[in-house]
């Protein structure tokens, strides 16, 4: 244990801490007795430390190495995104801080809106970095994807992100406008092409299917994208969210009593029905299990302590857009419902239901 904490430079009370949670424990013992690491503990470790180094607590850890749901190898390739997402992001501030030294030395003036241009604030590039750790493929909301593709055998994937929900039994084609997104694409992905839902780079009716998952409220014109989905595809299958219903905003306590600004952040976005309307589509709905897979906004109805976890709120662009004063006040006033027994008063019903319909909308066209 000792040689191993030289290595990693960490204190053997370190390891010897992380030995008793269970979080990376030695399996074997040397001829002397002593507590040693076999590979595969060492391999643990070295993930353990890893996302220790970039910051993440000892909880998030823990569910992280100990997914599932994922191997060594897809453990390995999305702690790397991670990094690769932070090295990238380093770069490009200290190039923007370069720039704008430049500017300030020849004594002129550097607006506001010319400063956050500089640092590239793109919402996708905000939160795509932690999209790995908590944004997986439910395979229930999958499931009725899969089913909305029928037969289709070519597939446009429009928004793409990192792939979750894509088909693995058809020929996908991504489109995604984010470096740090298309960067954490798994390695024997569909081939991804940086370009933005409203202008398509393909021929009229190329794909069998266009299918877009929780990424229309992202675009700088949603009605256009999904024209243009209309466009090169024979059929659509959107995921999207509803704001048509009166009262909307009250479906999910998180909004109705935490995060009002939700209602203002999609005050523009397109009515469901016009946006069934632009493509010939039918709407169903998407019911989000009680343990959803997929760490989207809504995941965590019935876990309402994730919502306190800053890796969790990372992946989810509501935060971001709604900004930091919103986000900490709503995350503290929870935090105290939650200690006082408050919000399992207001939302005890919740705990018999194992999904809830909370605006989650599949159009089909």
């Amino acid at each position: 244990m000792g040689r191993v904490a030289e290595l990693a430079g960490v204190s053997v009370r370190t390891l010897h801490h992380y030995d008793e949670i269970g979080l990376a424990r030695p399996s074997t013992r040397t001829a002397a007795g002593y507590r040693a690491y076999s590979a595969a503990d060492v391999e643990r470790l070295r993930e353990v430390l890893a996302y220790r180094r970039l910051g993440f607590g000892l909880r998030e850890v823990a569910e992280l190495v100990g997914d599932p749901s994922t191997d060594a190898v897809a453990r390995l390739r999305r702690l790397r995104g991670l990094l690769v997402e932070r090295r990238d992001r380093a770069e490009a501030m200290v190039t923007a801080i370069d720039r704008e030294l430049q500017v300030r030395a020849k004594g002129l003036r550097v607006t506001p809106e010319e400063q956050l241009e500089m640092l590239g604030a793109r919402l996708y590039d905000e939160i795509g970095g932690a999209y790995t750790a908590t944004r997986r493929t439910d395979p229930r909301i999958a499931a009725q994807i899969l089913e909305a593709l029928g037969d289709a055998r070519t597939v446009l994937n429009v928004g793409a992100g990192t792939g979750s929900y894509e088909p693995a039994d058809r020929h996908v084609t991504a489109v995604e406008p984010s470096a740090v997104m298309r960067g954490q694409r798994p390695a024997g992905a569909a081939p991804c092409v940086a370009a933005t839902a409203e202008n398509l780079p393909f021929g009229d009716r190329s794909f069998d299917v266009a299918m877009a998952v929780s990424t229309v409220h992202h675009w700088g014109d949603p009605m256009a994208g999904l024209r243009e989905m209309r466009r090169v595809a024979r059929r659509v299958v959107v995921l999207t969210f509803d704001t048509d219903e009166p009262g909307w905003q009250d479906r999910f306590w998180l909004t109705r009593d935490y995060l009002p600004e939700f209602a203002a952040l999609l005050a523009d976005f397109p009515s469901l029905a016009g946006m069934a309307d632009a493509i010939g589509a039918r709407a169903e709905t998407v019911p989000v299990p009680w343990d959803c897979a997929d760490g989207l906004f809504e995941a965590y109805w019935r876990r309402p302590d994730l919502y306190l976890e800053e890796r969790v709120r990372r992946a989810m662009s509501v935060w971001t857009k709604a900004g930091p004063e919103a986000e900490r006040r709503a995350v503290r006033s929870l935090g105290d419902d939650l200690r006082s027994g408050r919000w399992a008063e207001r939302n005890g019903d919740l705990a018999s239901l194992d999904a809830a319909d909370l605006g989650l909308r599949l159009l089909v066209a």
